[in-house]
């Protein structure tokens, strides 16, 4: 039987058009039950007979108080979260949720081309990545930065980029434990097209099944 993911897609501010190539890719690669919700009622069960909970660029305030409830005692007893790109642009009004994923979104410049800077390949996410990453995204600025805080895998080279806001250290992709549980979070995946790309697919894959204890 092939582990569950509840994989959240509920927006209630800006809507990814990415979406369903999103959840499509998560089922493509063939390792997960992949569970696709966008009603709040669905965290507001038992989460533990999932693998991890992903949430796949929701925005703004997406839960209920059950769910809230829910969700941080299934992290804190083990549980995998994962945060996709606009997962950071998520329950601002919720404080545990900032301390769970690592940091929340603040702005981003314009869909450009830009590097992404692999600082850790010992992890399942970025093993199959070069040294330097070349992608296009919005490239994230974050209200605060997460390093200290967490484990950081990658980081934006602005550089490379027009309009970046935190300077020469980026964090853009980083895991953490919390509680008893894993959180893997990746900033990038905000077009469609990324979904589609096989590096970004090994990426979101190694970093689901690592919140996942899968890998």
């Amino acid at each position: 039987m092939l582990p569950r993911l509840l994989v959240y897609t509920r927006t209630t501010a800006y809507r990814h058009d990415s979406i369903p190539a999103a959840v499509a890719a998560l089922r493509a690669v063939g390792d997960f039950d992949v569970q696709h919700t966008e009603e709040p009622a669905d965290l507001e069960t038992p989460l533990d007979g999932y693998a991890a909970v992903v949430f796949l660029s929701t925005s703004g305030e997406v839960l209920t108080p059950p769910g809230r409830e829910r969700l941080a005692a299934y992290v804190e007893a083990g549980g995998g979260f994962v945060g996709v790109h606009a997962a950071a642009c998520t329950e601002y009004e919720w404080p545990y949720y900032g301390e769970l994923l690592g940091a929340w979104f603040d702005r981003h410049p314009a869909y450009q081309p830009g590097k992404a800077v692999v600082e850790d390949r010992g992890h399942p996410a970025t093993r199959h990545l070069p040294a330097v990453w070349d992608f296009t995204d919005e490239w994230y600025d974050f209200r605060s930065n997460p390093r200290g805080s967490v484990r950081v895998l990658v980081s934006a080279d602005e550089s490379s980029y027009e309009g970046g806001g935190m300077g020469d250290d980026h964090p853009l992709v980083w895991c953490r434990e919390k509680g008893a549980g894993r959180v893997f979070y990746t900033a990038l995946g905000h077009a469609s097209e990324a979904y589609a790309d096989p590096d970004f697919r090994a990426h979101l894959r190694g970093g689901v099944r690592w919140a996942a204890r899968l890998d």
